[in-house]
C-alpha cells in the first residue's frame, strides 16, 4: 500500500490509531507538540512531521485526533496550520469530538485553501482503539468520503457514512449518552450484586453475552471486577467535557435527557473522589463508597 497519510494528535486515542494505521500497511507521518509522543510513532514504525503544515504536504490523507477545539484551530488555520501546507482537493478527516460549530469553522478555514474537511467522530475508548474496535461516524462530501474509507478501515472495525457535515457528530452525541450510562448502570449493578453476597466476578461472567449485557458491560465490568482501574481507557477529562457540549445540544433541540442527566452524577463523584486521572470505570468505586461497602480483599 504506497498511501501516506498523515496523523495528527498522538494522544491515548490518537496513537492506537496510527499504530494500527502501521499495521493495515499504511506509510504514516505523525505530528504531536509533544516529541516524546512522536519518537513512540516512530517506534511503532511511523515517522514524525516538524509542524501540521509538514505532515500535510507530505501525506495522502490527513486524520485528526485533537484535545481541544482551540487546538483544532491552532491545527488547521494557525501559524504553520494545515491552511498552510498540503494541496487543493486533500482530504483531512476530524475525528475528535466538538461542538458542530467549531468543527464548521475548521471546514470553512480548509475550504477556502481548496481542502475537503469531514466530521468523523468515533466510538470507542484506548481499549477498543489497541483492538481496532472503533466505530467510524463520517460526515460531509460523500465523494471525498468514499475515497477515504479504505483509510478509516485502517483503524476502525465499523464505519459508517451518516449524512451532511455534523451529522456524525450528531450520531456521536447519541452513542456517547449509551456508554456513559451503560458504565454507570454497571457500576450499580456490580456495587448492589456485592452488597448483596454476589461474587463480583460471578456477576460479570453471568451478565456477559446474556439479553441484560452490554459492550460496556462486559469490557470495562472487567475492570470493575479486577479494581483496575489505572487500565489506559478513557479518564473522566473526556466524557466531562463531552457532556458540556451534549447537554447544549439537546437543550438546543428542547430534548430532555434525564437518564443521561442522572448517569452523570457517579462521574461528578468519581472526581470527586480522586479518581479523574484513571478510567472511567472508576465510577464503580464511587458508588462502592456511597453504598458503605468495602470489598474483602483477595
Amino acid at each position: 500500500m504506497s498511501e501516506t497519510v498523515g496523523f495528527i494528535g498522538l494522544g491515548v486515542l490518537g496513537s492506537a490509531m496510527a499504530g494500527n494505521l502501521v499495521k493495515s500497511g499504511f506509510q504514516v507521518i505523525g505530528f504531536d507538540v509533544e516529541p516524546e509522543k512522536r519518537a513512540a510513532l516512530e517506534r511503532d514504525g511511523g515517522a514524525s512531521g516538524a509542524s501540521p503544515a509538514d505532515v500535510a504536504d507530505r501525506s495522502d490523507v490527513v486524520i485528526l485526533c485533537l484535545p481541544t477545539a482551540e487546538v483544532l484551530a491552532d491545527v488547521t488555520g494557525g501559524e504553520n496550520g494545515l491552511n498552510s501546507g498540503g494541496r487543493a482537493g486533500q482530504i483531512v478527516l476530524e475525528t475528535s469530538t466538538f461542538a458542530i460549530a467549531d468543527k464548521e469553522k475548521a471546514r470553512d478555514v480548509l475550504a477556502a485553501d481548496g481542502k475537503i474537511l469531514l466530521d468523523c467522530p468515533l466510538s470507542g475508548n484506548r481499549i477498543l482503539a489497541l483492538k481496532k474496535q472503533l466505530t467510524a461516524f463520517g460526515s460531509g462530501d460523500r465523494d471525498a468520503y468514499d475515497a477515504v474509507e479504505h483509510v478509516i478501515q485502517g483503524f476502525a472495525h465499523r464505519t459508517f457514512y451518516v449524512g451532511d457535515f455534523g451529522a456524525g457528530m450528531k450520531m456521536k452525541f447519541c452513542g456517547n449518552i449509551l456508554n456513559l450510562v451503560h458504565n454507570s448502570v454497571a457500576a450499580e449493578v456490580m456495587v448492589l450484586g456485592m452488597k448483596a453476597g454476589l461474587d463480583p466476578e460471578m456477576i460479570h461472567q453471568v451478565i456477559s453475552g446474556s439479553g441484560s449485557s452490554s459492550s460496556m458491560f462486559e469490557v470495562r465490568g472487567a475492570m470493575m471486577v479486577n479494581e483496575d482501574y489505572d487500565t489506559e481507557g478513557m479518564n473522566f477529562s473526556i466524557p466531562l467535557k463531552d457532556s458540556r457540549l451534549i447537554s447544549e445540544h439537546a437543550a438546543n433541540h428542547l430534548c430532555p435527557i434525564p437518564i443521561y442527566q442522572a448517569a452523570l452524577q457517579p462521574y461528578y463523584a468519581a472526581v470527586a473522589q480522586g479518581h479523574h486521572d484513571e478510567d472511567a470505570s472508576a465510577v464503580c468505586a464511587a458508588l462502592e463508597l456511597a453504598a458503605n461497602h468495602s470489598r474483602k480483599k483477595k
